[in-house]
């Protein structure tokens, strides 16, 4: 989000290490992760970020760090990165925590919750909250042996791609939809009939009528993706989804090869890549939306303030429901709301209303 503050001291020490020399990198053991992914390269903030991590981080070890990234399946199906970097069968992957809800039900606290918080909020909770340890204590609990680095972050997505107006909650019962997340245990619980699928195989759905509407990412994602060509109405806001984490995870046991130094810059490399992923996808939207209206025949729309208390008083409910059922999710809700109650006080003092700092 424009409007909160996110700490650039990583990009600094980042250019200290990439401009300086350093022999204890050069002197260290060569470590190649393979890193199998969920989002394709062309995407800009999802796939992409892989790259600018793999670009800079084998300058910046003096080559002791390198990656080799695979686009979706060609190494390991997006949906077994997980199972795939925790076995050893590949040393690296990376993905978002959602995609693990059937492994760890409630999982997708770590990516994005419904209506907020938003990045400033999310990565405050995450580095100097108890975010990032209740993520690991996720993985470590779970039985899976791997090390989790937040690596890459957007801002809203789209609330979604549809074929017919959604007037009122009505309209979402027997609704076929591809939708990530809690978002889409909202939808369900109102009726419709979700699934969740890969990136590559959401137009093939939407085109064969297997799906009537979805979601994926921000409107320069999605239009590389091809949806406006079937789905003309593009509805807001993102309730779902007001800030996306993505994770780096790396198998312990390579994890723990490597030199402290080298596990720090794998570090301060992935929170300078979530800065340039957030910049950089913040930059691309507004013209995106512009040209997808001019030249494709969309319609930005927005969901109704009765449509959005639905799906919120709904979140809350799904809320309390994972709460009673997955000891894991109850823990990080609790710590997150608690944190958000507090950041509360400065948020509200602080910043403009919206409009008021255009």
């Amino acid at each position: 989000m424009e409007r909160r503050t996110i700490t650039i001291l990583s990009v600094f020490v980042f250019i200290v290490l990439l401009f300086s020399p350093n022999p204890l990198l050069a002197a260290e053991k060569p470590i190649l992760l393979k890193v199998p992914t969920t989002f394709a390269a062309a995407l800009p903030g999802l796939g992409s970020t892989t790259t600018w991590v793999a670009q800079r981080i084998g300058i910046a070890s003096k080559g002791s760090l390198k990656m080799k990234i695979y686009e979706p399946g060609k190494l390991v199906a997006p949906f077994e990165i997980l199972d795939a970097v925790s076995t050893g069968k590949v040393n690296a992957g990376y993905a978002i925590s959602g995609y693990w809800e059937g492994k760890l039900p409630g999982a997708s606290i770590f990516s994005t919750i419904p209506f907020g918080p938003e990045i400033g909020e999310f990565l405050a909770w995450m580095y100097y909250g108890n975010g990032l340890k209740l993520y690991q204590k996720m993985y470590d609990n779970g039985g899976f042996n791997v090390h989790v680095i937040p690596c890459g972050i957007i801002s809203p997505e789209t609330g979604g791609w549809f074929k017919k107006e959604i007037n009122s909650v009505d309209d979402i019962k027997g609704l076929k939809i591809r939708y990530y997340g809690f978002g889409g245990k909202v939808l369900q619980k109102l009726g419709a009939s979700v699934s969740l699928l890969p990136g590559g195989e959401i137009f093939p759905a939407l085109e064969k009528n297997a799906i009537d509407a979805t979601e994926f990412s921000m409107p320069a994602i999605d239009t590389k993706l091809g949806f406006y060509k079937i789905a003309k109405l593009n509805y807001f806001p993102g309730w779902h989804q007001q800030a996306t984490l993505f994770e780096l995870l790396i198998n312990k046991n390579t994890w723990n090869s490597m030199s402290k130094s080298q596990q720090m810059l794998m570090e301060i490399i992935c929170k300078a890549a979530t800065i340039d992923a957030y910049a950089y996808t913040e930059s691309l939207q507004a013209k995106v939306m512009e040209d997808n209206v001019k030249k494709h025949g969309v319609q930005n729309k927005y969901f109704s303030k009765e449509i959005l208390a639905a799906f919120k008083k709904t979140w809350f409910e799904v809320a309390d429901e994972l709460s009673a059922t997955s000891p894991m999710f109850k823990e990080a809700w609790t710590d997150l709301s608690a944190f958000r109650k507090d950041y509360a006080t400065w948020v509200n003092y602080a910043f403009l209303p919206r409009g008021l700092d255009k």
